[in-house]
């Protein structure tokens, strides 16, 4: 039975820390929405702006770091593929097989660091939040 690789594992990890994470903030944040009406004070106004703020920063971080994991990738690919039309002796399955498996690496590669900036702020916040009282 083929083991998972490193990047697999803390993928999933991050997946499911997020799946907690993320509906504890969201609770947290409506509720304190609901509690403000139509008059927040200032505590909740400057929750209301830093939610805008971070998730801003947080899915640019996620953008960037997808694109360079990206082009690093595809010029390992790149540079992979020229190997295999290169060397006659590796021509064949093996070698299409290598290929696939890097290429699935890449894109696990991607999406991993994609994962990270939104995954550390999720949770970060569950935690802070957890520690604050509503009012």
């Amino acid at each position: 039975m083929p083991t998972r690789s490193r990047k697999t594992k803390s993928i999933v990890t991050k997946a499911a820390e997020l799946s907690m994470a993320v509906p504890q903030v969201v609770a947290h944040r409506v509720a304190r929405m609901a509690m403000a009406g139509s008059s927040p004070s200032e505590r909740d106004r400057k929750e209301f702006k830093l939610m805008v703020a971070e998730k801003n920063t947080a899915f640019s971080q996620s953008w960037q770091a997808m694109a360079t994991q990206a082009m690093l990738a595809n010029q390992t690919l790149a540079l992979a593929m020229l190997r295999t039309a290169w060397t006659p002796a590796s021509w064949g399955k093996p070698a299409a097989t290598k290929l696939a498996s890097q290429a699935q690496g890449a894109a696990l590669g991607i999406l991993n660091k994609g994962l990270s900036p939104v995954h550390r702020k999720a949770v970060a916040n569950a935690k802070r939040l957890a520690r604050t009282k509503l009012r």
